[in-house]
């Protein structure tokens, strides 16, 4: 299962995504710290499948903040990131993303 909270924007859809197991921990690893633990309301909308999830992901996606090797997945398998955009802590895949428009 997925934490998703996803918010409408003028500009398009911001997402916040992570899988249910990362909830609560502090991924640390050098400079990089994703504390779940103090900032996890963030990420808590609805607890839906990976199913649901993609469903609801959309190309037109604005913002983004997704923890978790299934979460980026469904951004990878829609084509809104790419692997060379993912980033790694303690082995669990993250990524953020902010679209410019003109």
């Amino acid at each position: 299962m997925i934490y998703l909270n996803k918010f409408d924007t003028p500009k398009g859809m911001m997402v916040a995504m992570c899988d249910e197991e990362l909830m609560g921990r502090v991924l640390k690893e050098g400079r990089i710290e994703i504390d779940l633990k103090r900032y996890g309301g963030f990420y808590k909308g609805e607890l839906v499948s990976e199913a649901e999830a993609s469903s609801i992901i959309s190309k037109n996606v604005y913002s983004a903040n997704v923890v978790g090797d299934r979460s980026v997945g469904i951004l990878i398998a829609k084509g809104i990131v790419n692997d060379n955009e993912v980033r790694n802590v303690e082995g669990v895949k993250f990524v953020h993303l902010f679209k410019v428009r003109e």
